[in-house]
């Protein structure tokens, strides 16, 4: 899965944050209060992201409604993941991972681990 465009995340992060389907024009109107944008070009983008598989889509009346095909934390997984798997040395990437994040990533780190160990082993 590749990164997302500026305007695929700005429609991806509120479709993510707002936890529920939405339209093209919904997109719009929030986009609207930072930034003039048209149209066109939120649907075109949510048209894209539809077809680039990153949302689904069903009619209600006239208008597509929109809703993410994966969660925010799925698709960031998914671009670490690539990440490691593309890099020759995926311990040495880690490790320099590790070496950068707060005390307080350190911590999420170590629960997801556990966490993960947990559902392995059940």
């Amino acid at each position: 899965m590749r990164q997302l465009g500026e305007l695929e995340a700005e429609i991806m992060h509120r479709l993510w944050a707002w936890g529920r389907p939405a339209t093209a024009r919904d997109v719009l109107t929030d986009i609207n209060k930072q930034r003039p944008l048209a149209y066109s070009t939120v649907k075109t983008v949510a048209d894209i992201l539809h077809h680039k598989g990153m949302l689904t889509r069903h009619k209600e009346g006239r208008a597509w409604v929109y809703t993410p095909t994966c969660t925010r934390q799925q698709y960031t997984a998914s671009l670490m993941q690539e990440a490691l798997g593309s890099n020759p040395d995926p311990v040495g990437a880690l490790v320099s991972f590790v070496e950068r994040i707060t005390p307080e990533e350190t911590n999420a780190l170590r629960a997801a681990l556990r966490a993960a160990k947990r559902r392995n082993d059940a």
